[in-house]
């Protein structure tokens, strides 16, 4: 009987290891790299927002605030976790 039991939870299991493994972690994975590229972002950097702005960072403000010229002389504040890619990178500045 007890082994009966256990045998009827090894496909739950199993199903939560490929739910695991296909959805989850992959997930995860995209968040912390999303995560790692906002972080790194400079001015500089051209951006493309979730909205779908083409812009340059013109300053990186302290409150997760990015300001991005999207023509020359407009300038909007961007919340950075809206920065769906990075376009062009600008190098660091070599001291």
């Amino acid at each position: 009987m007890e082994g009966n039991a256990i045998a009827q939870f090894v496909p739950l299991i199993l199903i939560f290891a490929i739910m695991y493994f296909l959805l989850i972690r992959p997930q995860q994975k995209k968040m912390k790299d999303h995560q790692k590229m906002v972080e790194g972002l400079r001015r500089g950097d051209v951006v493309i927002t979730q909205g779908g702005l083409i812009g340059k960072v013109v300053k990186v403000k302290e409150n997760n605030e990015l300001d991005v010229e999207i023509a020359e002389g407009v300038k909007v504040r961007v919340v950075q976790s809206t920065v769906a890619q990075v376009v062009s990178k600008t190098e660091p500045a070599n001291t």
